[in-house]
């Protein structure tokens, strides 16, 4: 761990009211793929009572030349500062944290549970397991409203087709019985969907990240299904 100045080199928007931004990574910074940074504005022109500084994962994998980060940009002072503040900007990270990192048993299956901006950690796992080739089995169940909500949904689509490991289920909640444009899974996750690509509930470790109301949804589904906590890991994205 350590406490770095990084810039802003651009911003982009990956899905609605949800913007990507890319920063410079600093020399000999190391982390690992599903980790997360704190980030603290520098004299920002304005502040509010959630202050100046945010934990966001990092969603670029490690192999990357760059940082990135996603979040949804909610109408709070730290985030209209963040997507108005001139590129080249020098923002504080101290990093990294966390251990939603995927575990080493090549033989044990991974199972991820996403929702919305959770999806972060696991675009960072799930690329660098592609270009470390790494053994294990990784399926992505990962809900959105629409497809339009679903940042880094394209990537993840591609992923299958270079990581023969790599398996992703996106489903969509509130659509249209009638809209014929996603071919997909409908609905919440729930058991069923996830049987249908995951025959032995026991047997994957599974990580858990999005808003707390979904992960504690995610953690009583699979307790019911006879999941051991030791094999569940979780990350909650509150208030993004």
């Amino acid at each position: 761990m350590g406490v770095y100045t990084v810039k802003l080199k651009s911003r982009r928007g990956v899905a609605s009211g949800t913007m990507a931004f890319t920063l410079e990574k600093p020399e000999g910074f190391a982390y690992k793929a599903g980790q997360s940074a704190d980030f603290k504005l520098i004299d920002p022109p304005e502040t509010d009572d959630e202050g100046i500084e945010r934990t966001f994962s990092l969603a670029s994998a490690p192999f990357e030349d760059d940082l990135m980060v996603a979040t949804r940009m909610r109408d709070t002072a730290f985030k209209r500062v963040l997507k108005t503040m001139d590129l080249g900007t020098e923002i504080v990270m101290d990093a990294p944290y966390g251990s939603l990192t995927l575990h080493n048993a090549a033989d044990t299956p991974a199972v991820y549970l996403t929702g919305g901006i959770g999806v972060t950690p696991a675009r960072s796992i799930i690329l660098q397991a592609g270009h470390d080739k790494r053994p294990q089995k990784i399926t992505l169940f990962y809900s959105n409203k629409t497809p339009a909500d679903a940042a880094f949904l394209d990537e993840l689509i591609d992923a299958q087709k270079t990581n023969p490991n790599f398996k992703l289920v996106a489903t969509m909640t509130h659509l249209d019985d009638s809209d014929p444009s996603w071919e997909g899974e409908r609905g919440i996750i729930n058991k069923e969907m996830i049987q249908k690509s995951v025959p032995n509930l026991v047997g994957p470790i599974y990580y858990l990240s999005g808003p707390p109301a979904m992960v504690e949804a995610m953690r009583r589904l699979l307790n019911e299904a006879g999941v051991d906590d030791d094999n569940i890991r979780s990350e909650e994205f509150a208030g993004y």
